[in-house]
């Protein structure tokens, strides 16, 4: 038993299993991956949870909040990078967690980021909604309050649970069906419309620095850090930092904490890696790229939004067009609000896309069943089955459930899935330091454990209860495997023998002969 929890999957026995008919198609170049990972970075961090995070946590100390997560995203991105261009196969961190710590810890790593994918695809729903009838509203057309927002919500300073009045976020519901169709159709024609949204959205961000800077008043700049530079807890009890009524941590880290969900996206494009053309080169450059201009395009819209208006006077569910409409720009109002619903379209598209490829590797691997999972679309070539439970699930949570809890969900189970990935580099440069590594991280192990520490340190800044919900999904998530992903795993089927026949051990590590599949035949 103990050998098949920790049994490592070697990498020759991956790309055997994405050949032939459960290939996807390799149309992505490095542009098109930069421009997935910049379609899934800017959307909800920008237009949304600038507000949460300024009015609740940090005040104008959100610019420093920034840096912070975006440092905690650099080492993870490297680590990412190198995994990336060693293992050019669906499947993200679940992928490289299987070949370097084993088939247990996979399992884990890929149910987290089924959370990850899921809850963040229903923020971005969630905050979709928001700027989309904020649009309307413009125009003096207004949805009936029983369908405009999620039914309940989280006082912060009371630290209470409310109503809102509403039934459920029917706008929500309907831009994931979009989205789900859009996605059916196939990676290029998603690909191609996210590029489209993507070049709106950096447009309107470069706007709202242009003009906005024109309005900044230094003043609503002090104090700096209302609530302090820290914010850390220890599971419910801070230990550093202020905190809320309801006994959350405050401060410049328990901002980064909660800001951190902007930055989910650069990690998707590693999931993409079986449909670049040339992975080994254009998956690093579009995880980084994305990752640095985005970063850059964060602060700055953190200073401009702080600036314009007192931290405690910013809207937290549009808070970007609520700023020019405070200083008398109502006319900006309409151009913002079209470009957060383009901005946060294409972020919806990106992760509702790179779910679906996550639990096609699980399928594969036979942890989950591969009729569903693993079926892809004759004409398309899409993994569409899995697609539309996705849309089915992310429907559900963003009409139900408010956005405070959504961003807090989805953040602490991304840092686990990038404290994995920069503890499986160390590992890896430990047992296979002579692999083929077509990019490498830079200063091991320096790097990977930077990461580690940044992201733990960020997990202790969150509220108690992300931890509990983080637990409660994990015993669910090991109940699957044990009850049904082990006894079905294909690595189980397979011998020692035959596992040693492909490189490795039944608790050996990574086979060094991590050469890609061929382009040749690939259409």
């Amino acid at each position: 038993m103990a050998n098949q929890l920790f049994v490592k999957k070697p990498l020759s026995l991956l790309l055997e299993e994405m050949a032939g008919e459960h290939r996807l198609r390799r149309v992505l170049g490095p542009i098109q991956l930069s421009s997935l990972g910049i379609g899934a970075i800017i959307g909800t961090g920008i237009f949304v949870l600038t507000g949460v995070a300024a009015h609740d946590r940090t005040g104008p100390a959100l610019m420093l909040s920034f840096v912070i997560a975006g440092i905690a995203c650099i080492f993870a991105a490297l680590c990412y990078a190198e995994f990336a261009s060693m293992a050019p196969v669906a499947g993200s961190a679940y992928t490289y967690a299987y070949a370097t710590l084993g088939e247990l810890f996979a399992w884990i790593i890929g149910w987290d980021l089924v959370l990850e994918y899921c809850v963040g695809s229903s923020t971005v729903a969630h905050g979709w909604s928001h700027y989309f009838q904020d649009f309307i509203g413009i125009f003096g057309l207004h949805l009936p309050r029983a369908i405009s927002n999620a039914p309940f919500d989280f006082n912060p300073e009371t630290g209470r649970f409310f109503g809102t009045g509403s039934i459920l976020d029917l706008p929500a519901v309907i831009i994931t069906i979009i989205v789900c169709v859009i996605l059916i159709k196939g990676i290029k024609e998603s690909a191609s419309f996210n590029a489209g949204m993507v070049m709106l959205k950096v447009l309107i961000v470069l706007f709202v620095l242009a003009v906005g800077a024109f309005y900044v008043n230094p003043a609503n700049w002090h104090p700096f850090a209302p609530y302090g530079y820290t914010g850390i807890s220890f599971f419910g009890k801070t230990i550093a930092g202020q905190k809320g009524a309801g006994g959350e941590p405050l401060g410049a880290l328990a901002g980064a904490a909660i800001i951190f969900f902007a930055y989910i996206g650069f990690d998707s494009v590693s999931t993409h890696a079986e449909e670049a053309r040339r992975p080994q080169r254009d998956v690093p450059i579009g995880i980084i790229s994305s990752l640095i201009i985005c970063t850059i395009l964060y602060i700055a819209v953190a200073a401009v939004l702080t600036g314009m208006v007192p931290y405690n006077k910013i809207d937290i569910n549009a808070p970007v067009s609520n700023a020019f409409q405070l200083v008398g720009l109502r006319w900006a109002q309409l151009l913002i609000s079209l470009g957060a619903v383009a901005g946060m379209t294409s972020v919806l598209l990106v992760m509702m896309l790179s779910q679906p490829r996550v639990l096609l590797a699980m399928a594969r691997d036979g942890l989950i069943p591969k009729s569903f999972f693993g079926a892809i679309h004759e004409k398309y070539r899409t993994p569409w089955k899995s697609t539309i439970l996705t849309a089915c699930f992310v429907a559900i949570f963003a009409a139900f459930v408010p956005l405070r809890m959504l961003a807090e969900l989805v953040n602490i189970g991304t840092l686990l899935a990038f404290v994995i990935v920069c503890a499986a580099v160390l590992i890896m440069r430990r047992t296979n330091p002579d692999a083929v590594r077509p990019f490498r991280a830079p200063f091991v192990p320096l790097v990977p454990i930077l990461g580690m520490c940044t992201c733990l340190l960020l997990m202790f800044s969150l509220p108690v209860g992300n931890w509990y919900r983080l637990f409660g999904w994990l015993a669910i998530g090991l109940c699957i495997y044990f009850f049904y992903g082990k006894k079905r795993s294909v690595m189980s089927k397979y011998t020692a023998h035959e596992i040693m026949k492909h490189g490795v051990s039944p608790a050996g590590s990574l086979a060094t002969d991590i050469s890609g599949p061929e382009e040749a035949g690939d259409k």
